[in-house]
């Protein structure tokens, strides 16, 4: 554990927003970015016009991130120009040429979806090969692996990732204010450092956020970095 991971608080994604309250709510939280699904399929999906309509009330620091499903490269570069500052979240088949493709060879940063297997799958899946073969996207996104795409609110099983990743992550797949604590608590370790993206666990339904559930998923994160912080101020040794 170095002093880097010690010290970097967790950053926050709140991802699916469809309304305006929603993502006000979100900022005043304190989330770190607002995410917005173009993938069709999904029930949280807003088109791209809705998705530059809702980011225009992002104050400045609060980025937003635009989830693409196996979309083309043209149609990526396209909506990306709705929302010059937006990072583009692959959560499809993308190879990694194909990921650079459609962020114009790096001149825009990416996420990575990774879809971890559920059970004791999760220990068969490569993260540390995958995170190499990904190694120009500016995170690794870890997701359980459902039927479809776009994320199900599963969540894997935390402990059989691999003990240290030359990445950094981001943690998501069913998590709510209960359990991401326990999350962090697994995960923060094996990276250079972590953020969290939630979904389904601060909606009241499908698409609509509960503002409740998201200021105490907030408070739940930091909690787990104050846990944290102690936890290795203890292991430190004279």
């Amino acid at each position: 554990m170095t002093p880097q991971n010690i010290q970097q608080r967790t950053r926050i994604k709140i991802c699916g927003l469809t309304r305006e309250q929603d993502v006000d709510a979100a900022v005043a939280a304190g989330s770190d970015a607002i995410g917005f699904v173009l993938y069709e399929k999904s029930p949280r999906y807003v088109p791209i016009e809705r998705a530059a309509e809702l980011a225009r009330r992002l104050p400045p620091f609060v980025t937003p991130v635009l989830l693409f499903v196996n979309e083309s490269a043209l149609k990526i570069i396209a909506a990306c120009a709705y929302i010059p500052r937006a990072t583009a979240q692959f959560h499809g088949d993308e190879t990694p040429e194909q990921c650079q493709e459609a962020t114009l060879q790096g001149a825009r940063a990416y996420l990575r979806a990774a879809r971890i297997p559920m059970g004791d799958g999760a220990a068969s899946f490569d993260l540390v090969k995958y995170a190499q073969d990904y190694s120009n996207a500016q995170a690794i996104l870890l997701d359980a692996h459902v039927e479809g795409y776009g994320g199900g609110g599963k969540a894997f099983n935390w402990s059989l990732l691999p003990p240290s990743v030359n990445a950094h992550l981001v943690l998501s797949g069913g998590l709510n204010a209960a359990n991401v604590a326990d999350g962090i608590l697994q995960v923060r370790p094996r990276c250079k450092t972590l953020a969290v993206d939630v979904s389904s666990g601060v909606e009241s339904a499908r698409g609509i956020k509960d503002t409740d559930k998201i200021n105490r998923f907030v408070a739940a994160v930091r909690a787990a970095d104050r846990q944290f912080e102690n936890l290795a101020g203890q292991t430190k040794t004279p």
